[in-house]
């Protein structure tokens, strides 16, 4: 099956492997991704900060792309991109006006008719049909993971159409199960990691992780999954400065869902490339008798 690939800015840099893994996981599950070409970034957050207008043409032209190949679905791994694109998506449904003024200024136009869907969207198909299951070759025994989705994969300016609960997201538990990995009931699984704060204000960033972090350590939990590059890359690299500042000794991997998956598919960490995460993610696996 082809499905257009839009990976955004972050699966090109700070989270490339990501991408990687994403491309071989979903091989493996009979899914061709195709990168839409010539894309642009979609605004994130910056440009609905900004400029109203911008927020929706930046993933509009994209959307055009999108259909102009054809294809009938396009997933977005990124939470901030799949919620940019899928808000500007409404938005020019609900405003044909607005539609208007920027296909006029498009080579290839909107129509609405593609589909986004986020990875756990278009992953919960696979375990639906069993195709998970089927290319699940390894039973990766001691993993207790705590499913972290954070703000921009639950948390919308409007409602849209998304599948899952927002308030109590399901789909990676759902695609854990899949592969017999049981993972943790915790209180943290939406609340925010501070994202960009990170950079500029610290101090708050850092109170918001150590709550996600002292939750998840006290629930049990031996390692996250995540899907959103921004909570991944913040929990994994910050781990070393907040855990000091507030009392936290522990040290948890933070995993992609596709880095689990394709443990479980049988590809070795260096394919997955997570031996290249900030806080070391092959040290569990060696303990565990995972790798």
């Amino acid at each position: 099956m082809d499905i257009a690939y839009y990976p955004g800015c972050s699966l090109k840099s700070s989270s490339a492997i990501y991408d990687v893994q994403n491309q071989r996981v979903f091989e493996a599950l009979g899914i061709h991704l195709k990168e839409i070409p010539d894309w642009n970034c979609c605004g994130a957050t910056s440009a609905g900060k900004v400029d109203d207008f911008l927020a929706i043409a930046m993933p509009a032209r994209n959307l055009g792309i999108a259909e102009a190949t054809g294809l009938g679905e396009m997933i977005i791994p990124c939470s901030a991109c799949y919620s940019r694109t899928l808000v500007a998506q409404c938005q020019l449904e609900k405003n044909p006006e607005l539609k208007e003024t920027i296909n006029a200024e498009l080579s290839k136009k909107i129509s609405g008719k593609i589909k986004i869907s986020s990875i756990l969207e278009v992953l919960l198909s696979a375990v639906e049909s069993g195709m998970v299951a089927q290319q699940a070759q390894k039973k990766l025994k001691g993993l207790k993971p705590a499913c972290y989705y954070g703000c921009m994969q639950t948390r919308f300016p409007f409602k849209v159409p998304v599948p899952d609960n927002v308030e109590n997201p399901q789909g990676m538990e759902k695609v854990l199960k899949a592969i017999g990995i049981q993972s943790l009931d915790w209180s943290y699984k939406t609340d925010c990691c501070g994202a960009s704060s990170a950079v500029n204000d610290e101090d708050a960033a850092d109170a918001l992780m150590a709550r996600i972090m002292k939750d998840a350590v006290a629930r049990g939990a031996n390692c996250f999954v995540v899907t959103c590059p921004m909570c991944q890359f913040n929990l994994d690299s910050q781990q070393n400065r907040f855990g000091p500042k507030h009392g936290i000794r522990e040290r948890l991997p933070v995993f992609f869902i596709t880095e689990i998956l394709g443990l479980a598919m049988g590809m070795g960490v260096e394919e997955l490339q997570i031996d290249r995460h900030l806080t070391d993610s092959t040290k569990l696996l060696k303990e565990l008798k995972l790798i």
